[in-house]
């Protein structure tokens, strides 16, 4: 069992759990994510509560309506937590991991749904808990939804998880050597080519290595984003615009200093006339401005217009080549 409930004293505690709640709300707005931010930061105390009081909730699995229904009484009428509450809350921890040990012998692991996408294909999917996913051209995922946990593999692609929350069930995802764990929030995540992406739009997102994976644990907010090469323990969080990144379910791909060889990942994805960069150094070049997906050769004009190359057609499909030869 976690180790939980141990940092910044019994008020630190009820506001993190006060926190855990008020992010799952279906009316979460921004000005509540700039608060939750805002807290987090005040003091490492306040992180450490928070990152405890999830892994309560992680570890209590299905059976913690209980709890949350105690943390949504104590949001409601704010009582000045006692240490009877916080001796419960362990009880009912303890007496729910003894569950969690016994009834999944009982119970048979449900069977894993798979969902492909082909080239230029999108899809939706509405999950059983009220979860959507909506799939980018060229995406492969399994879905699992168990007692205890809402499970993705995703196999490649791109996809935008907009997550109901239930905090009795986490949703992770595993991407490579990644995991996605998240309550109630809407994101994006990427896997091409041995790299990984998250960008934020809504709650909160945590990135962590995979078991027996290296590296650093990320908490994300709305409005950043992720990039991890798999394999690296390193990963580099920067800002970005979320409804530029989600622009993909539109029609519309947006990049603003993205390499060209991934603008050429996502639209071989889209087409099914391959494209290929002869010259790695064209590979490299940044790219911003949007791409507005209809005919792949009016396309691949736009492209010309944001990068120096040139587009060659032939018999195995489209090379790009430096503008400038000589170079």
């Amino acid at each position: 069992m976690n180790q939980a409930w141990t940092h910044g004293g019994e008020a630190v505690r009820a506001a993190a759990a006060d926190w855990l709640v008020r992010l799952q709300a279906d009316d979460l707005s921004e000005d509540d994510a700039l608060a939750f931010d805002a807290w987090l930061e005040a003091s490492p105390d306040h992180a450490r509560a928070f990152d405890e009081t999830l892994g309560v909730w992680t570890e209590l699995g299905g059976s913690a309506d209980e709890v949350e229904t105690a943390l949504r009484s104590e949001r409601r009428v704010r009582p000045a937590p006692t240490r009877r509450f916080y001796l419960a809350a362990g009880a009912m921890a303890a007496a729910a991991a003894a569950a969690v040990i016994v009834i999944p012998a009982l119970t048979p692991a449900p069977a894993p749904i798979g969902y492909e996408t082909a080239r230029g294909e999108r899809e939706s999917v509405t999950l059983a808990d009220g979860s959507r996913i909506d799939l980018n051209a060229g995406t492969r995922m399994t879905v699992a939804l168990s007692r205890n946990e809402r499970r993705v593999e995703l196999a490649h692609g791109q996809a935008v998880f907009d997550v109901a929350p239930d905090a009795g069930r986490p949703f992770v995802i595993a991407a490579g050597d990644r995991t996605v764990q998240v309550v109630g929030t809407q994101f994006d995540v990427r896997r091409r080519d041995g790299k990984l992406s998250v960008t934020v739009a809504r709650g909160v997102v945590e990135v962590r290595p995979a078991d027996g994976a290296q590296g650093q644990a990320f908490r994300l907010r709305p409005g950043q984003r992720l990039d991890h090469v798999e394999g690296a323990s390193a990963a580099k969080v920067t800002a970005a615009a979320p409804d530029e990144v989600l622009g993909w379910r539109a029609g519309r791909l947006v990049y603003r200093d993205r390499p060209l060889a991934e603008v050429v990942a996502d639209l071989n994805d889209q087409f099914a006339t391959p494209i290929r960069i002869a010259d790695p150094r064209l590979a490299e070049t940044p790219v911003s401005g949007v791409l507005v997906l209809d005919d792949q050769d009016a396309v691949i004009r736009r492209l010309a217009l944001l990068a120096p190359l040139a587009a060659e057609r032939s018999d195995t499909g489209v090379v790009l080549r430096y503008k400038d030869a000589r170079r």
